[in-house]
């Protein structure tokens, strides 16, 4: 089961995806998806999430996150 964190947005200019970016640094498939399924009304902000907003998010366990494949261009 995953654990919750509540993160606070800091910086102007910050959306969703940059935000679990910023906690994560890495592509999580479906976690802003999961992010608004939680937090009823955060949606409704806007896609720009005004500072000092609180957004509770699911901490996946360790190994339960797929990892996106790498694409070269150029080999």
């Amino acid at each position: 089961m995953p654990s919750k964190e509540t993160l606070l947005v800091a910086h102007e200019a910050t959306t969703l995806d940059l935000l679990l970016w910023r906690r994560f640094r890495a592509a999580t498939p479906g976690m802003v998806e999961r992010t608004l399924d939680i937090n009823p009304g955060l949606a409704a902000l806007g896609p720009i999430l005004p500072v000092g907003t609180l957004v509770e998010i699911e901490v996946p366990t360790p190994g339960a996150v797929n990892a996106l494949p790498v694409i070269t261009l150029w080999d």
